[in-house]
């Protein structure tokens, strides 16, 4: 069985070296396709570094646009050379679904696949109609994006959320944690402004107000700041004036993944800006505020389309309203940092929303790799 495997960022990597792991324990594939090093490590030999489709935002693929459209066509020539039985793209829609749609235009017998379904559920619906023109079958991170999908007219299966799959450190680990970096019996809060330039610059500004007010409502209290390299400089520099300095945690350390892991099982309580990172803290059971903002278009055209009341996945997974969450013109300190407050003198407040999240999620079963592979094979008629 041929597949060919298309992944265009280090999440995809990551969810595509597990499918490509649960596919080799019950089948004996060939793998062609674009990955990263975790799927290279399955035996994927990448037509091209994955990297060069790790592109995000108008203003960064515009002067790129001329390379992009290369690799769409070398994609695309390459699949219906190797002819492969399954076409599986993993996230990355601008790029993955361009070439199943050309891909279905000259080969309606190749089988689509497309792992991580489209955020319907919360805005632009349209999208499943245009993606069912092209994709057969939808793998989905989130149990309730199914029926979403199936009512466009695609195959859909909820195979479980990769965060389930994540190794949490030992007690030992996060004790050896705080003692490397000095933080000893102290509480402390885990700040998470985010992973972009953009919104590290829109929110630190924010999160170092509500850490002042924190500052002067929890004497002693610690802030510890997991960041990304290519914004590490620019977190340094934006939290130099803060009133609690943050102990930052940047990939250039030698323990970064470890750190990291155990900073979120370790941390008392978490200030977060929207996205999956709150299926992480879940699975820590770090209780959360989650806080985001955006440019001025961005929010007034967003607020349009919204078609849910939270953003949080944790409120959405346990059907409940457990996290606070500002978001928008809500996205003040004045209004942050009482609810904060709030949440340290309710700890557990939040323990069975993210009990159940992660019990939704898949939390104790198989992995969510091989759910997928199961689910590939199963609806081809291979398995």
């Amino acid at each position: 069985m041929k597949v060919f495997v298309i992944a265009g960022e280090a999440s995809g990597d990551k969810l595509g070296a597990a499918l490509m792991a649960g596919l080799a324990s019950l089948a004996t594939p060939e793998f062609h396709g674009v990955g990263g090093p975790l799927m290279q490590a399955e035996g994927l030999r990448s037509l091209f570094p994955m990297e060069d489709l790790s592109v995000m935002g108008l203003a960064e693929i515009l002067p790129r646009y001329p390379h992009l459209k290369r690799r769409l066509n070398q994609t695309v020539a390459a699949v219906l050379d190797t002819a492969p039985d399954l076409l599986i793209t993993i996230d990355s829609p601008d790029f993955c679904l361009r070439v199943a749609r050309r891909v279905k235009a000259a080969r309606n017998d190749i089988r689509t696949v497309h792992y991580v379904a489209p955020s319907v559920w919360a805005w632009r619906a349209g999208r499943a109609q245009k993606m069912a023109r092209v994709i057969d079958h939808v793998l989905a991170l989130l149990p309730f994006e199914p029926p979403y999908m199936q009512a466009a007219g695609m195959e859909c299966d909820f195979v479980g959320h990769p965060v389930v799959a994540e190794q949490h450190p030992s007690a030992e680990q996060q004790a050896e944690f705080r003692a490397r970096h000095a933080l000893g019996d102290q509480p402390f809060l885990l700040v998470l402004p985010g992973s972009r330039r953009g919104e590290v610059t829109r929110l630190a500004p924010v999160f170092g107000e509500v850490a002042s007010r924190i500052a002067a409502a929890r004497p002693g209290i610690r802030l510890v700041l997991p960041t990304t390299a290519h914004v590490a400089p620019l977190v340094r520099d934006l939290t130099r004036d803060w009133a609690i300095q943050p102990l930052i945690l940047a990939p250039s350390g030698p323990d970064f993944a470890l750190d990291k892991a155990c900073a979120f099982h370790a941390a008392d309580w978490a200030l977060a800006a929207s996205g999956t990172v709150s299926l992480e803290l879940a699975a820590a059971r770090t209780p959360m505020i989650i806080a985001y903002d955006m440019n001025w278009l961005s929010r007034a055209i967003i607020s349009r389309l919204l078609s849910v009341d939270t953003l949080t996945l944790v409120n959405l997974v346990s059907d409940s309203r457990a996290v606070p969450e500002f978001i928008g013109r809500n996205c003040r300190p004045d209004r942050i940092a009482p609810a904060l407050i709030d949440l340290m003198g309710r700890p557990d407040c939040q323990r069975q929303a993210m009990d159940l999240t992660m019990q939704r999620l898949g939390e104790g079963g198989d992995p969510p790799g091989l759910r997928a592979a199961r689910a590939v094979l199963g609806r081809a008629g291979v398995a």
